[in-house]
């Protein structure tokens, strides 16, 4: 075993290729199935869209990232590779850290939101089953901006966490293969609710769109696309680390496609419903699921939407917030940082962050970080796919990414360049973004609501360019 290897990076063997159709969409279900997928369409139908134009938005995001997610997992499923590993092809083995870094600390702020959902949502039911003093609570914050229960409430729910980050790989696949059944199930429960305690169905759907113009709904749909796609942008890029185990390319193929968007659309549409119903049966519009839980009464049923809600948070964030960065994090150093180590230091940035102040703002949730990131990610993800595919036509030599001598060492910075160029269109409008001030045009803003497909297009572009091919001057790794 080289330097650039260890147990947990090292191509899977047949015998870990276990993962099946049914696997590979379980870990979908298991990570879409949550509560911003819940309340994904409030901001949507908030700026003015009717519930089917939310519906549709929300299909139409996930169908375009199940591309790259499918085109992205080919190479896991092919050489048993994970993602900062398949990075050493286009990056090289020192410059791969660059993208998983990128994508590694993408991850923490993930895990912390995800971490701090979970928490507000024991915190609430706690609350509503007269377990926690909500009222007299608000008066004890604590220098980090949040009250005692609910920083008790935070790290539960972060321990909880951390228990399966030690467990490792098997544990993820038997939680999400048994969530999946119990979350879907739950979520038809809900909806079920919904039509049942409201006097007319068809008021549920009677929600229209507040646009007067075409111009109006296309100057919101497209930022909100944007968001959608960035929603998973992430694990457009690492889909090689769950991938990697499984049986086939069939499996993760089908897999994706049968897991990914129906879940999405489906908990999209579920949250809309419902939210349409608690306006009539409670005079007001609850988009979060934690406040409805509340309302509900009956001790058990809150208890149950507890189980449901931590369960729901729990498998979205382990998938999809964990696995990544702690092989991204073992990539820094493979003989000193294990799995497990990689994820502990993602779960500890996880509180640093203090996720709360950032989930507390919608704008910058979607303006800020979701399209934010996506800029960045965008380009990563069309270097993927233009060396693997464009360049490469799918042949590699796996072994030779574990090789600290061999072609793919160091810095290969035709990528480096790639990324850099790809990021530049995009960082006035997040500059803008992210300060709340138009301190440059508004082009770069309307060229900012664009961020993950101009970071994509560019960088194949420009990758294809300046990369000579692999088939007219040999491995074209070895120089620049």
């Amino acid at each position: 075993m080289t330097s650039l290897s260890n147990p947990d990076l090292a191509p899977t063997t047949p015998a870990q290729r276990t993962w099946s159709t049914w696997h590979i969409a379980a870990l979908w279900i298991g990570m879409a199935v949550c509560i911003p997928t819940y309340a994904l369409a409030a901001g949507m139908i908030a700026q003015g869209m009717a519930w089917w134009q939310a519906v549709l938005t929300v299909m139409l995001g996930n169908l375009i990232v199940l591309i790259p997610m499918i085109l992205n997992g080919h190479p896991g499923a092919k050489y048993g590779i994970p993602f900062p590993v398949l990075m050493r092809a286009s990056f090289g083995t020192v410059g791969a850290n660059i993208p998983a870094m990128a994508r590694a600390l993408v991850a923490c702020g993930w895990f912390g939101i995800q971490t701090w959902i979970g928490g507000a949502a024991i915190y609430q039911v706690l609350g509503a089953l007269g377990a926690v003093d909500l009222s007299a609570e608000t008066g004890r914050v604590t220098g980090l901006g949040i009250t005692p229960a609910q920083l008790c409430c935070f790290l539960a729910f972060w321990l909880m966490n951390v228990w399966f980050v030690w467990r490792g790989m098997n544990s993820i696949k038997w939680l999400e293969s048994l969530a999946a059944p119990f979350l879907l199930a739950m979520g038809l429960a809900l909806l079920g609710w919904a039509m049942w305690r409201v006097d007319s169905v068809g008021a549920l759907f009677s929600q229209g769109s507040k646009f007067k113009t075409s111009g109006e709904f296309w100057r919101v749909f497209f930022p909100q696309l944007t968001a959608m796609v960035g929603f998973w942008a992430t694990l457009s890029l690492n889909i090689p680390d769950f991938t990697r185990y499984a049986r086939s390319q069939r499996a993760q193929v089908w897999g994706q496609a049968l897991g990914l968007p129906t879940t999405m659309t489906l908990f999209a549409f579920i949250g809309i419903i419902v939210t349409q119903a608690t306006v009539l049966i409670y005079g007001e519009a609850i988009w979060d699921p934690v406040a409805l839980v509340a309302r509900l009464g009956s001790p058990t049923v809150i208890i149950l939407s507890l189980v449901a809600l931590s369960l729901a948070t729990l498998t979205t964030n382990i998938a999809a917030n964990v696995v990544s960065p702690a092989n991204d994090f073992s990539n820094l150093s493979p003989q000193r940082v294990s799995f497990r180590l990689g994820g502990l230091i993602t779960a500890l940035l996880g509180v640093l962050i203090m996720p709360w102040y950032l989930y507390n703002n919608l704008s910058a949730y979607v303006f800020t970080w979701l399209i934010g990131y996506g800029a960045l990610l965008g380009p990563i993800a069309g270097i993927m796919l233009c060396d693997y595919y464009l360049i490469r036509r799918m042949r590699l030599d796996a072994r030779a990414l574990y090789d600290p001598d061999g072609p793919f060492r160091g810095v290969k910075w035709r990528a480096v360049l790639t990324l850099v160029v790809a990021v530049l269109p995009n960082l006035p409008g997040f500059i803008n973004a992210a300060s709340g001030r138009a301190i440059f045009p508004a082009l770069f803003d309307q060229v900012y609501g664009y961020a993950w497909f101009i970071g994509l297009v560019i960088a194949i572009g420009m990758y294809w360019t300046i990369t000579p091919r692999v088939e007219d001057r040999g491995d074209y790794d070895a120089g620049f």
